[in-house]
């Protein structure tokens, strides 16, 4: 049923490309469904976390609200329910669009930036968002010992993933897929650090 609305996505990305994502989610698998423009580095099939919305009745547009890109973009987004012909919610498609382009032109832009829309981070979609949560923490990391992404080596990317199984980051379905792949390492990589982690006394 969710076809139908693949073209929707693509017209969206396509319009603003190349900053804006759009993500169809699966209500029936909980499952990410279609992503046009990828750059949030999820995949097809990863958990989308959303159980609680069927909780919401009525919802019909979500936000606009801001999230934290796996490589430290700000992304602003907005989550439009979607329903079949009898009314039940069947699906959810979330645009995400990369405004950290626009900072260098704050001054200009300031009413388009200014957030004054903005609402919290919807519990409904963020109750069980481990991705959200790994992107956070691992630019946290980052900060507190002014590195980024970029330019981590072999040694700082294995402390880091010490650092996340600590945290408790790797419960999460497809966790350590996800790492890798923001972390740009194999994942027999990850998988060996984690393995290794286990096995100390």
């Amino acid at each position: 049923m969710l076809d139908r609305h693949h073209p929707m996505a693509d017209a969206i990305a396509t319009l603003f490309y190349p900053y804006v994502e759009v993500v169809l989610h699966d209500m029936a698998t909980q499952s990410v469904a279609y992503i046009a423009n990828n750059f949030s580095k999820r995949e097809l099939g990863d958990p989308s976390g959303l159980e609680e919305l069927e909780s919401e009745p009525d919802a019909t547009v979500i936000g606009p609200y801001e999230k934290l890109n796996w490589d430290g973009r700000k992304l602003r987004s907005i989550s439009v329910v979607l329903r079949d012909e009898r009314g039940a919610i069947e699906g959810m498609l979330c645009i995400n669009f990369d405004v950290s382009v626009f900072e260098g032109a704050r001054a200009a832009l300031d009413l388009f930036l200014s957030g004054s829309k903005l609402i919290a981070q919807p519990e409904v979609l963020f109750q069980d968002d481990w991705q959200e949560r790994i992107n956070s923490f691992i630019h946290g990391w980052l900060q507190e010992r002014q590195l980024s992404l970029s330019i981590l080596g072999r040694e700082q990317k294995r402390e880091l993933v010490e650092a996340l199984h600590q945290e408790g980051a790797f419960r999460g379905k497809n966790a350590a897929n996800y790492v890798a792949n923001v972390l740009g390492m194999g994942r027999a990589t990850v998988y060996k650090h984690l393995k290794e982690l286990k096995e100390k006394p």
